[in-house]
């Protein structure tokens, strides 16, 4: 076995065994009541999984990938939770813990456990679809969950009407930290069985690390002494763990931080898009006669038009933008059927918007864009040190070629795209001789969408 596997193991290995030591040895089970240090730790805890929980839910949305939602709801459970139990700090909310407060930390590493399990899962296409449709109604469901766990804590109803918290290794905890222990073994055995995209490596280990680590607390949770070494532990390895993904989630490539959980359909795909590509014409000439900062006032202010109605209107993803050139993709995520049409309508959108500016700065130049709709291979490009996610193909080429035979302040469209706009009105340009390509195309000038 390799020797960095067995020091991880050892490390991972040392919170139980400790915890074991001091359960077998009370006189090293020291006492320490110090109420504002548990609050600040157990804040601490839930603001980095709290942050967590943003950070991979935003990864999820912009790539429609199940599987780093799952997660972020995993981190949301247990932050929502271990806030509650902040709450339970005698002074803070109450003026003593009752059983809901002292209950939630338990119950939310078994719910986190839940979300962990499932997303080590290879779900396919159709199952991940379904989750991401009901994205918004899952964290509903487990913001209402927590909401309703405060109330009825606070409210003393019941069945959290107890007003002292269960006792250590009684029947409820050791209940809660059997199922949650299997879960997030079972997270554990499923994560390492993942297929290990470029770069992956550390953040999946960080994960799994983090499994550990909760499984451990939960355990620590039943059987810690209140304010004792062994009670104070399990708040640590919380803090261990949530800290510990922060931090190889930092180090990766800030543009897909979260690209080693992708499921395999998300990292690697084949799939049919449409492709807007724009390019300003004269942007060299112009240049040549402007000093840089007129012309980078030029780009913003074209820019800042142009991007909001292909991302936010018409749903499409800006791929990049290099220069005076602009590539957006539609149906990147398979969830647009009508991207063809998404695409047409975003470059009428940019010509028009873009127009009026050119209007206002006589001698500005102005855009020309092609749109080509066909199967492309999406997914991860590069590795941890200039990692992207994109378009590959002929289909991505070819907008491309389109875009520089369109007119200033046109949009010229493939065949494919042409033949799925519906009632649009095209005119057609007959085949078209384009570099790269050994015979010609046929391309349409599109006049409305």
């Amino acid at each position: 076995m390799n020797r960095r596997i067995i020091t991880w193991v050892v490390v991972l290995a040392v919170p139980m065994a400790g915890l074991v030591v001091l359960i077998a040895r009370p006189q090293l089970d020291v006492a320490w009541e110090h109420h504002p240090a548990h609050f600040w730790i157990v804040l601490i805890a839930a603001a980095l999984s709290t942050a967590l929980a943003y950070a991979t839910g935003t990864a999820a949305r912009r790539r429609n990938d199940a599987r780093v939602y799952l997660v972020s709801l995993a981190f949301l459970a247990a932050a929502g939770f271990l806030g509650l139990h902040a709450l339970a700090t005698p002074g803070v909310l109450l003026g003593s813990p009752n059983a809901g407060f002292a209950l939630a930390t338990p119950v939310g590493l078994l719910v986190a456990g839940v979300f962990a399990a499932i997303s080590g899962l290879a779900l396919p296409p159709e199952r991940a679809a379904a989750v991401m449709r009901h994205a918004r109604s899952l964290r509903a469901g487990l913001v209402g969950l927590m909401l309703a766990w405060a109330v009825v804590s606070v409210s003393g109803l019941p069945p959290l009407d107890h007003p002292a918290p269960p006792e250590r290794t009684s029947g409820p905890l050791v209940t809660l930290a059997v199922v949650a222990f299997a879960l997030y073994a079972a997270a554990v055995v499923l994560y390492l069985r993942l297929p290990r995209h470029r770069g992956s490596a550390t953040l999946v280990a960080s994960m799994i690390s983090a499994f550990v680590l909760l499984a451990e607390a939960q355990i620590a949770v039943a059987i810690g002494r209140s304010w004792h070494a062994s009670w104070w532990e399990w708040h640590l390895l919380m803090l261990a763990a949530f800290a510990l993904v922060a931090i190889a989630a930092h180090r990766q490539w800030h543009e897909e931080r979260f690209a080693g959980l992708y499921l395999d359909q998300t990292a690697q795909d084949s799939r049919d898009v449409s492709v807007l590509f724009a390019d300003l014409q004269g942007f060299t000439t112009f240049s040549e006669q402007h000093p840089p900062r007129v012309v980078t006032d030029m780009l913003n202010e074209y820019f800042t038009s142009a991007i909001p109605p292909v991302v936010e209107q018409f749903g499409g993803t800006v791929d990049r933008i290099v220069g005076d050139a602009l590539m957006a993709t539609f149906n990147s995520t398979g969830d647009q059927p009508d991207h063809a049409l998404r695409a047409a309508r975003a470059a009428l959108a940019i010509q028009e918007a873009t127009g009026a500016i050119a209007d206002r700065h006589p001698g500005w130049p102005r855009f020309r864009i092609g749109v080509n709709t066909g199967p492309v291979a999406v997914g991860l490009l590069g590795t941890a040190g200039g990692r992207t996610y994109t378009v590959i193909g002929d289909t991505v080429n070819l907008a491309a070629r389109l875009e520089g035979t369109a007119p200033v302040g046109g949009v010229v469209v493939g065949a494919e795209t042409a033949r799925r706009l519906g009632d649009a009105r095209v005119q057609p340009l007959g085949p078209l001789r384009v570099k790269g390509k050994a015979e010609a195309v046929q391309a349409y000038l599109l006049l409305t969408g």
